[in-house]
């Protein structure tokens, strides 16, 4: 009997072992840039990707840049060149766009404290042509661009907020910049009833995106992130439609007086 026994915890610390590798080998491919996010990287005739130490920045040259731009952080575990394809998005229309690193990716407190909210305001610093921000950010991301607009009110012009269920630990419900907040009925992590919970924390004039067969890792260039649901339309629908609610906020804020051109020599 003792001899089954030992057997017996043999095979379960295996499989646990076992467990372990493939859900860790899983999540380093999931969470991995696909060849879009990877080429969306790069630098071309239209568009001029700058990497930094944490953070890339892209800037149109096929359009004369505005005074507006967009700042994102990317979501835990991300490769930051998963949200390449909507910070060209930007670029392409004349918006200048940085895309902020989570310190270790968010692993292990990353994604915590003032170190990357310093990041993203450094970043901003280096293009002073640029008046007005949309500072956004997807699942993790969401949670610092909720912290960023509020520890900084004037380095911040609008709030996108992309498939996350924060703020959680913060009250925005008295921000009067325009907020814009998206979700995706498919999201296996935030899911809409996540979602819901926190709606008191927003500002009540905030927009409201819901997106039918949006999942969460669509939102990015990336694998199938654990725990999402399979989503039910593609992830180039699921782009465009990101891209296009970007693009809306980004026109919103560039349209306020503050925020023209003219305003920078005032």
């Amino acid at each position: 009997m003792a001899g089954l026994v030992r057997r017996i915890k043999r095979i379960w610390i295996t499989l646990g072992l076992v467990a372990t590798v493939v859900f860790t080998l899983w999540c380093l491919l999931a969470y991995r840039a696909n060849a879009d996010g990877v080429r969306a990287a790069l630098g071309d005739e239209r568009v001029a990707v700058v990497r930094g130490d944490d953070h890339r920045v892209f800037r149109p040259r096929a359009v004369p840049s505005r005074s507006t731009g967009l700042l994102f952080f990317s979501g835990a575990l991300v490769d930051p060149r998963a949200y390449a394809g909507l910070a060209r998005s930007a670029a392409d229309a004349g918006y200048p766009a940085i895309v902020v690193d989570l310190p270790r990716r968010g692993a292990l407190g990353g994604a915590e404290g003032s170190v990357v909210l310093r990041r993203g305001l450094d970043a901003m610093a280096a293009q002073p042509d640029v008046r007005c921000w949309v500072v956004g950010g997807h699942s993790r991301g969401g949670e610092v661009a909720s912290r960023f607009v509020l520890a900084y009110p004037d380095h911040r012009a609008a709030l996108l907020l992309v498939a996350t269920s924060h703020p959680r630990d913060v009250d925005l419900s008295a921000l009067s910049i325009p907020v814009t907040k998206i979700v995706g009925d498919r999201d296996g992590l935030a899911t809409p009833e996540r979602v819901a919970r926190n709606r008191p924390l927003l500002p009540t004039a905030t927009r409201w995106v819901d997106m039918p067969g949006a999942n969460h890792s669509q939102f990015g260039q990336y694998g199938f992130q654990p725990g999402d649901r399979f989503s039910q339309i593609s992830r180039e629908v699921q782009q465009r439609r990101l891209a296009e609610e970007t693009r809306r906020l980004l026109a919103v804020v560039a349209d306020l007086p503050a925020c023209q051109p003219h305003a920078l020599q005032s």
